[in-house]
């Protein structure tokens, strides 16, 4: 194998590795406290060189998911230091089966961002990016959400949206939420929200759209609010607002 073979398939065991232990760290096979083997060992039972597992860890350490420090060795950290917004940690926790609350908690994150988001774009959106959402919903409702090409034209909806409020810091944004609108999408998928006889999330988008292109600030906030907890519900899980929902919170209070 050449020089720059070894380079080329380089990325990919360090990444296939990270993904590997990142997976197990969100499915709950390790848990936080655990200790991995040595270097040496744990490379040894992954079937890959000490400098492939050193750099996957780097990768896991620097989305908080473990601490790795020499001579005290490697640990899974607990879970309140993961960054559960990495889209890698979000695409690990979607390769299994999230919980519910899990769900809900993005969703109430994004009810957050983006119906203020809205609000912004309703106001300082330029044809630039009306246009880029116009494509984006016609891509939608001709490939439908149940295709790849379908979900990549709803992130960029949304990310078209965090363009137009003008804001770089909201803008900056755009990467979690979009791996935020592909992964749930993804869940809606594998829970059976896009079958023949289930309902069209298309016009809730439209909704949207509408209310930016009229610069209704308010409707463009109530459609986004409506967008999500319809999307809560097409996976059969509770609002965001439900009274279940707020006993939860009551309890943990």
């Amino acid at each position: 194998m050449n020089q720059e073979t070894r380079k080329t398939l380089r990325p990919r065991i360090h990444g296939t590795t990270a993904r590997t232990i990142g997976t197990a760290i969100l499915a709950g096979v390790y848990l936080p406290g655990h200790a991995f083997l040595g270097e040496i060992e744990q490379a040894e039972a992954l079937g890959i060189s000490r400098t492939a597992y050193r750099e996957a860890i780097r990768i896991v350490a620097a989305k908080g998911l473990v601490d790795s420090r020499p001579k005290a060795g490697t640990r899974v950290n607990p879970r309140g230091m993961w960054n559960l917004l990495d889209p890698d940690v979000l695409a690990w926790m979607f390769e299994g089966e999230p919980s519910e609350e899990f769900i809900r908690d993005l969703f109430e994150l994004r009810g957050v961002i983006e119906p203020a988001a809205v609000g912004f774009a309703a106001h300082r959106r330029e044809q630039r990016h009306l246009d880029a959402m116009r494509v984006a919903l016609d891509e939608m409702a001709k490939h439908t959400l149940r295709t790849p090409e379908g979900q990549a034209a709803d992130q960029r909806f949304h990310r078209a949206i965090l363009a137009a409020t003008g804001n770089e810091t909201m803008s900056a944004l755009a990467t979690t939420v979009g791996a935020a609108v592909h992964w749930t999408t993804e869940f809606k998928r594998r829970k059976g929200a896009f079958g023949e006889r289930q309902r069209d999330p298309v016009p809730d988008h439209e909704r949207v759209y509408d209310a930016i292109l009229r610069s209704d600030a308010g409707a463009a906030r109530n459609a986004m609010n409506d967008l999500l907890e319809l999307a809560l519900h097409d996976m059969g899980i509770e609002g965001i607002g439900s009274p279940a929902r707020r006993r939860r919170i009551a309890r943990a209070s």
